[in-house]
Parts: C-alpha cells; sequence; structure tokens
C-alpha cells in the first residue's frame, strides 16, 4: 500500500478487506444497512454529492440547496477536496469513467 493513513490499524483492514467483498449494489446494501444506521448512510451518499457537486464548482448556496447539507459540512468537505488524501476525487474520477463507458 503506497499511502500511509494516519488511521491504519488491522480491525480497520479487515473492515475495507469485507467491503472490497461486495459484488454489487445489493451487497452494498444488505451489508451497509446491517452495518450502519439509516441516518449514517443518508450523511455518507450526502457527503458524496457535496463534493460531486463542489467539483463541479457550485456555489455553497447552490449546494446547500440541492443537498440540504449545512455550510459547515460544505466547508469540512471542501478542506477535504483541498488537503486530503484525495479519496473524494478518486471515487469521482472512477464514477465519471463508469459513466462515460456506459
Amino acid at each position: 500500500m503506497a499511502y500511509d493513513s494516519k488511521f491504519k490499524r488491522d480491525d480497520i483492514d479487515e473492515f475495507f478487506d469485507g467491503v472490497l467483498t461486495l459484488k454489487d449494489r445489493e451487497d452494498c446494501y444488505r451489508f451497509f444497512e446491517d452495518i450502519c444506521t439509516i441516518n449514517e448512510i443518508h450523511a455518507i451518499a450526502q457527503r458524496l454529492q457535496v463534493a460531486k457537486l463542489l467539483s463541479q464548482k457550485k456555489t455553497y448556496s447552490e449546494i446547500e440547496e440541492i443537498t440540504k447539507a449545512s455550510t459547515a459540512t460544505i466547508s469540512r468537505i471542501n478542506k477535504c477536496l483541498v488537503y486530503g488524501a484525495d479519496g473524494y476525487q478518486r471515487v469521482l474520477e472512477r464514477l465519471e469513467n463508469q459513466k462515460n463507458k456506459k
């Protein structure tokens, strides 16, 4: 692993290894419904949407209106996009590539 996460632990590695075994959207729904609350799933999905809209250069007020995310949440995600580990960017690029292949 080239990336050295500050959160790296054996139990987190095992969790991520488990996520990597998920084969399709149904597997994801089943696993995440068991492991997360519905509010946690909504929050995670909302964060990805905020990151997507920020990468599309939408304004905070536009993003707040579309996603109902607070400006604090939007700001935190923007900070991740600028100074973070590039996780959002990698996922957004892969989603865009998948969309373009269809």
